[in-house]
């Protein structure tokens, strides 16, 4: 009977260990996504990946009129091409 509680505690054991490893390199991965933020060399190579161009805000209206694609959304994303926002009003090579 005592082997039979002892091979559980260490299954138990096991398996929490597992979850928190799992769950810890989860978090691991979201750090490493942030950390690829691209700096864009002009318009025409933002765009071959965000047709849309790249807006600060999901609240920005653009000032230049109608647009053909809607702008992908990402703070960080912006800020490392504002210089490609020419208009200034932040979306950066919207099309």
């Amino acid at each position: 009977m005592k082997g039979s509680v002892s091979i559980k505690k260490v299954f138990v054991i096991l398996l929490s260990l597992g979850l928190i490893l799992s769950f810890t390199s989860n978090l691991t991965g979201v750090a490493e996504a942030k950390a690829k933020i691209v700096t864009y060399k002009n318009c025409t190579e933002l765009n071959k990946v965000y047709k849309g161009g790249v807006a600060r805000s999901s609240s920005v209206k653009n000032k230049g009129g109608k647009t053909k694609f809607k702008p992908f959304v990402s703070k960080e994303l912006y800020d490392a091409n504002k210089k490609s926002d020419r208009d200034k009003d932040l979306i950066a090579c919207e099309r």
